[in-house]
């Protein structure tokens, strides 16, 4: 991915085997972000969503502290107030663009991840963090500004209006093991090769037989008929469905089935 000019690469995308793809956030010490490492990771996404050998996205950040802690406050002095509206927006834009990728992101919650950082491993489908390996929050309150990346929004839909609410007001942060108990992490895996344990986590979900292509209407029919109202949600649910009954992977499934062999999917 080319960076943009003066920016140096901030995020970076590596194609694995597999049709597994990671993105790195790498701007030490804390991995923060500003409106050139968001830029970088919107192009990372377009990428992704055009590239046809890619249908897994694991997101980590470099080193072993930090996934990502967010945007870098000093932006709060530098910027002009109309210039944060529009650095929120692009935020927004971001990850929304994530969501709307009908492909599998998985955030590695590799060291601590807060503010801005939780709120773009919340924009990813499934979150799975290094045991012992930092505290998951959103600590804005204590800036007198609110989550301003999407946080007031995903958290409450992740683990409900009453805890989300106390943890933003609080500005509090906990550990990866109580983020697991209240719904916010998936897994905490053990700490000793993390990173494996995530490849053969995300590699899972293309092993042969896996359907890529009904993951990716799965993911959408969710992201989207969630915030429908049910006759709605169940509409654009048949309208998935009916792609996929079209496809040629729907007829090589049911084939496989009845032939009782393993099918041989290819996403379209």
């Amino acid at each position: 991915m080319e960076p943009r000019a003066g920016a140096g690469e901030l995020v970076s995308l590596q194609k694995e085997e597999d049709g597994v793809a990671i993105i790195e956030f790498n701007n030490p010490p804390a991995n923060t972000f500003s409106y050139d490492m968001m830029h970088q990771l919107d192009e990372a996404i377009l990428r992704v969503r055009f590239d046809e050998s890619i249908n897994i996205v694991v997101l980590r950040g470099a080193g072993e502290k930090f996934f990502c802690s967010g945007a870098d406050v000093k932006l709060l002095y530098e910027y002009s107030s109309d210039r944060l509206y529009y650095f929120c927006l692009h935020i927004h834009e971001t990850l929304a663009r994530m969501e709307n990728t009908p492909k599998l992101f998985i955030a590695a919650l590799n060291g601590h991840t807060v503010g801005g950082g939780l709120e773009i491993a919340m924009a990813c489908d499934m979150r799975l963090a290094k045991k012992g390996g930092g505290v998951i929050g959103l600590p804005e309150a204590k800036l007198g500004v609110l989550p301003g990346s999407g946080g007031t929004q995903r958290l409450p839909r992740l683990i409900g209006k009453a805890r989300a609410l106390e943890l933003m007001v609080k500005g509090q942060t906990i550990s990866f093991e109580e983020g697991e108990s209240i719904g916010l992490v998936n897994e905490v895996i053990k700490a000793d090769g993390f990173m494996d344990r995530v490849m053969d986590y995300a590699r899972s979900f293309v092993l042969p037989g896996t359907a890529v292509r009904a993951i990716g209407n799965m993911k959408r029919a969710i992201q989207t008929g969630v915030e429908a109202s049910l006759s709605d949600g169940l509409a654009l649910e048949r309208e998935l469905q009916l792609q996929l009954f079209q496809s040629q992977d729907a007829r090589e499934g049911v084939s496989a089935f009845l032939e009782k062999r393993t099918p041989e999917f290819k996403g379209i």
